[in-house]
């Protein structure tokens, strides 16, 4: 089915309940309240009507006493929709996913188009969604605060292309005002990040949406440049920072941790040697260390960055403080 189809279906759901909730309630629905609730044109509800009626016979009759509408055969049922166990099983695998993005408005949103779909299946079916809830567990990763406002007012920039004033708080810093061209947003291990046009530094970056404490949409509009590509931005990131200048990383893992390296895409660009004795050379390009420092850290003695001499020597410094501080805590 293609999506256009699907988009169709989804509104020939919802118009069936709103109609069954009308006339359970007394308070009919009509174009203009479905519309404005669905957030589509009242021509779009309109013309659904207007299928359902003279394509599918639906027996759709319009009250003007209640200003609304109704079905005419009280025992009529909209055509069951064509599911098997499988995509059942899709869809509510996809809900459970959906709850690591809680913290952002479009949660709510998107549940409302689960339920909707859950409450239009037919009675039915071959598998029961109530046993996936008690078999299967999607753990949620350690998610941020998004504030609502600064939600919403970031995708409205985004999607009109307007430049934001936002209030802008870096670890252990002072908040900041900037003025911010967003060309993208991006969710990395549960944290969302809007990737722009700074107006202060002059240059394109990183900022985590949970670190804004402010927005204000301006009127100035502005033109993402046509050569900006986020594939080809965060082609070579190992996470979500990107810096200007390029490394080529080689790390040594020796046989124990090499099962672990193997069974993963770490990177794209990512190369692995096998030495005889089990052990593993890891080769990737990257244009930011700190994220790979931390991953390299992260392994503690089973992996040796073996170039570059900067990450090495970072590395060292960072063990060497770390030892330190337990020599200090053994002595307390």
């Amino acid at each position: 089915m293609q999506n256009k189809d699907k988009t169709q279906l989804l509104r020939h759901i919802f118009i069936d309940q709103k109609i069954r909730e009308g006339m359970a309630s007394g308070q009919y629905a009509n174009c203009a309240s479905m519309a404005q609730e669905y957030e589509v044109s009242t021509k779009s509800i309109m013309r659904d009507i207007d299928y359902l009626k003279n394509q599918c016979d639906v027996p759709i009759a319009y009250d003007s006493s209640k200003k609304g509408y109704f079905y005419s055969e009280k025992n009529f049922k909209m055509p069951a929709i064509n599911i098997n166990a499988g995509d059942l099983f899709a869809i509510t695998i996809a809900e459970k996913v959906l709850k690591q993005h809680q913290n952002t408005p479009i949660y709510q949103k998107l549940k409302s188009v689960f339920k909707r779909i859950e409450e239009s299946l037919p009675e039915k079916v071959s598998i029961h969604p109530a046993w996936i809830n008690n078999r299967i567990t999607v753990i949620e990763g350690h998610t941020t605060r998004i504030i609502p406002e600064v939600w919403a007012i970031t995708a409205e920039a985004l999607q009109r292309g307007r430049t934001l004033s936002v209030l802008y708080r870096k670890p252990n810093e002072e908040p900041e005002w900037s003025r911010i061209d967003p060309y993208h947003l991006v969710n990395f291990q549960g944290e969302w990040y809007l990737i722009g046009h700074c107006h202060l530094r002059k240059r394109l970056l990183t900022f985590a949406v949970s670190r804004i404490k402010e927005a204000k949409i301006l009127t100035s509009g502005f033109q993402i440049p046509a050569d900006f590509d986020f594939k080809e931005f965060s082609s070579q990131r190992f996470g979500i920072f990107s810096g200007k200048e390029s490394y080529r990383v080689k790390i040594f893992f020796p046989r124990e941790q090499a099962p672990y390296i193997l069974e993963r895409e770490w990177h794209p660009s990512q190369k692995i040697s096998k030495n005889d004795n089990g052990s593993l050379i890891f080769e990737l390009t990257t244009n930011h260390l700190l994220e790979i420092k931390q991953w390299v850290l992260s392994w503690g003695a089973g992996a040796e960055v073996l170039e570059p001499e900067k990450l090495r020597l970072e590395i060292k410094k960072e063990l060497s403080k770390a030892l330190d501080r337990y020599k200090v805590q053994d002595k307390r």
